[in-house]
């Protein structure tokens, strides 16, 4: 691992912990029993360090989304794969995902823009998905943008819940979350009660 990698690394941990905006190069090189100075052979600014984390994260789910989008299957096995990606990356990386989540908005403006480009067209991705498989009849015809936020929250939150959680098998994980995102949690579907 090269220096600039353990200062990434040691980065993550502070602004998952802490926050970003709550932790400076000072704390930072603390952490690295190293003089704040000497970091600044390796990195330029704290920024740099969360757009290197954020945009690493953006770049790899719209890597994933593009595998995705290249198979030829159902909506309903296009939608388990991106569920599948967001939890294995969810438990492999938690602190890159939080920091995703929590600071993307601290970005500064070409980074900022060039995240929020990679954002929309990802979510613009995953909403074609899913008003596709309602025209082939694979999903239920409610609204998307419902759906779209549903897995979405769900998928970003898994991180801080997750790390809260011991003992829980990610195989487990990552079925129970898919199952119940993609058929939700009702044995069998129910009649409508009330009908305005």
């Amino acid at each position: 691992m090269t220096r600039r990698e353990e200062i990434i690394k040691v980065a993550k941990t502070l602004f998952r912990e802490q926050g970003y905006k709550s932790v400076s190069m000072r704390d930072l090189a603390k952490a690295m029993d190293l003089k704040a100075a000497s970091l600044y052979n390796h990195i330029s600014s704290k920024e740099e360090i969360l757009a290197e984390i954020v945009l690493g994260v953006a770049y790899f789910f719209t890597k994933e989304m593009e595998l995705v989008k290249s198979l030829k299957a159902d909506s309903k096995t296009l939608l388990e794969a991106v569920i599948n990606h967001h939890i294995e990356l969810t438990l492999n990386n938690p602190e890159a995902i939080a920091i995703v989540n929590n600071d993307w908005i601290h970005l500064e403006s070409s980074h900022f823009e060039e995240f929020l480009e990679l954002r929309n067209a990802y979510e613009q991705d995953l909403r074609d998905m899913i008003s596709r498989g309602i025209e082939a009849g694979e999903i239920m015809p409610n609204n998307t943008e419902v759906m779209l936020f549903s897995m979405l929250s769900t998928l970003r939150t898994l991180h801080s819940w997750y790390r809260r959680r011991s003992g829980i098998d990610g195989e487990a994980l990552k079925n129970d979350i898919t199952e119940i995102l993609l058929n939700g949690i009702v044995a069998k579907p129910l009649k409508k009660i009330y009908q305005p």
